[in-house]
């Protein structure tokens, strides 16, 4: 192998293991920035010796021994008085004496409780929405900062800043690295949930740059929800969560064109979807129904899309079933953007004046003034009403509100066409 394969696989590695290695050494250290850390030098070590030794049998154990090797050396040379990390010197040096494959085993019974305990640190309701976003990123997707950065088009010390802030924050607030229960599991849960939702939003609809779309994130943001549904197997709203998520990520392959211009749902080639995927999502979305989620929110939005995964062309789409789909998931959690995404079904099935009504109601909603896509339905209606020169109006205020290149020529081309 050489050196370049080696550091191939070594990159490999990292992005399935680095999860369950923090996670295991936050449960080590209680401090999941020094267990970053730890991790981190673990890396640097394998970095410099694999291409010389090769990659071991077990690359993740040979790490999670490095980084607790580590950990022993760093609490002795710090000569650590405080009580806790005597405690915690003293339980890892223990284990040192075990057989090596026992204490793997032992790991190994506890690394699922680790991740879960990891996912609900990373996404806690301490820190901002943005570092929230950035922590999860690199600690359960193994992303650089320099990824991260890339994938938000954000500059590198920012996301860097976030990221040290937001570790600096949870051991300041001193939060525990345990899975909440009862009434703040259910809390915090949604916290989990929308971050994971956050990041799969950004990479199927990026909201700036060059690209419609950034599967990288969309792939990252799934193996999540994945990870998560695998520890949580009795949480109806995780497997809604990623039903909706197969659904909408099957689409993938059909919403560009070689180009990378954008396709629209209902001029997508439908023998593109990957109906693999589609099936998970179907499959995910009966496990949530069958635990009582079906009237859940995740659940609902999976609904909606698996009426579009089921329907064999654009025509056959059931727009009265969507519409109403809407209606149950604006009663259960109000927006303006539901609202929004009703009034389009409402138009499908019904025609666009039904759907026009509705958006008109819309249009002085604070929360909507620069959301890009309230003009863009405005002049979809409009052009189908034949008001074409309104209809021109709104494509080119929406253009003038998105940040995303493709997507500005998209209404570019629509507000020239209604000319």
């Amino acid at each position: 192998m050489t050196a370049i394969d080696t550091h191939r696989a070594i990159d490999a590695v990292w992005r399935i293991e680095s999860a369950k290695l923090i996670a295991g050494l936050t449960r080590m250290v209680r401090d999941v920035g020094l267990a970053e850390e730890l991790a981190q030098d673990a890396l640097v070590i394998a970095l410099e010796r694999w291409p010389e030794t090769g990659v071991p049998d077990n690359p993740g154990a040979w790490l999670m021994q490095t980084a607790k090797n580590r950990a022993i050396d760093r609490l002795r040379r710090k000569k650590l008085l405080d009580r806790k990390h005597e405690e915690i010197g003293r339980e890892i040096e223990a284990s040192q004496d075990e057989v090596e494959d026992a204490f793997f085993d032992k790991l190994d019974d506890d690394i699922g409780d680790d991740l879960l305990r990891l996912v609900f640190i990373s996404c806690h309701p301490v820190l901002s929405t943005e570092a929230r976003l950035a922590l999860t990123l690199r600690l359960l997707g193994g992303l650089t900062t320099d990824e991260i950065a890339r994938a938000f088009l954000a500059a590198e010390p920012t996301i860097a800043q976030r990221i040290v802030r937001a570790k600096r924050t949870l051991a300041e607030a001193q939060v525990p690295f345990e899975v909440p229960r009862g009434e703040e599991l259910a809390q915090r849960l949604a916290s989990v949930l929308e971050v994971i939702y956050l990041i799969f939003n950004e990479g199927y609809s990026a909201t700036a740059g060059d690209d419609w779309m950034r599967p990288g994130l969309c792939e990252d943001a799934l193996r999540l929800g994945r990870i998560l549904a695998g520890l949580m197997p009795n949480e109806s709203e995780v497997h809604g969560l990623v039903a909706l998520m197969e659904i909408q990520a099957s689409r993938a392959g059909a919403r560009t064109a070689a180009d990378g211009t954008p396709i629209l749902l209902l001029d997508q080639d439908r023998a593109r979807w990957d109906r693999i995927q589609i099936q998970r999502g179907l499959s995910a979305l009966e496990r949530a129904i069958r635990l009582g989620g079906a009237q859940r929110p995740y659940a609902l939005q999976a609904g909606i899309a698996a009426c579009h995964a089921s329907a064999p062309t654009a025509q056959d789409t059931p727009w009265p079933r969507i519409a109403a789909l809407y209606q149950q998931l604006a009663v259960l959690t109000p927006s303006p953007v539901i609202e929004l995404n009703r009034a389009v079904a409402l138009s499908m099935a019904f025609g666009p004046a039904a759907g026009l009504e509705l958006v008109d109601t819309l249009i002085d909603e604070p929360s909507l003034k620069h959301y890009h896509l309230l003009p863009t339905v405005r002049g979809d209606l409009l052009f189908k009403l034949g008001r074409r020169d309104e209809a021109r109006a709104e494509f080119e205020r929406a253009a003038s509100m998105t940040r995303n290149v493709r997507e500005r020529d998209l209404l570019l081309a629509r507000a020239a066409e209604s000319a």
